[in-house]
């Protein structure tokens, strides 16, 4: 397995979304370590648009690889503000860059932010799964 990365300036579940948080915007996506477990995504699909409200823990879309369909849970509970328009038709996106243009959506944060992992905490509980 290769080494697990994860930016320490966002939090993450351990369904492998990461959220960053920017005052009361979360921007989301899933995680490298994510995607290298899917392979070549062919199809990121959202059952939210702008202004449809979240609920933490809760499926806001489905990603689709060679490999696999699955699902995408919202780290934080709100309103979607903003939905990534370029992974309609480049859901290759994620592969290439995970952490950046392949984002998923911008969730404007409802009450407190939930207690995610850190960056250190979520290599820990990659690690350990993985054996």
């Amino acid at each position: 397995m290769t080494q697990v990365k994860a930016p320490s300036d966002r939090s993450y579940t351990k369904d492998h979304e990461w959220a960053k948080v920017d005052g009361k915007n979360v921007t989301v996506g899933i995680t490298a370590f994510a995607v290298e477990q899917l392979g070549d995504i062919t199809l990121v699909s959202f059952d939210v648009a702008e202004g449809d409200a979240v609920v933490a823990g809760k499926i806001f879309g489905t990603i689709e690889s060679v490999k696999t369909l699955s699902d995408l849970y919202a780290p934080v509970s709100g309103k979607v503000v903003k939905v990534n328009p370029n992974l309609e038709t480049q859901p290759e996106l994620v592969n290439d860059d995970p952490w950046d243009k392949g984002w998923m959506v911008v969730i404007e944060l409802e009450g407190d932010a939930p207690l995610l992992l850190d960056a250190t905490a979520y290599v820990a509980h990659v690690e350990a799964s993985a054996h």
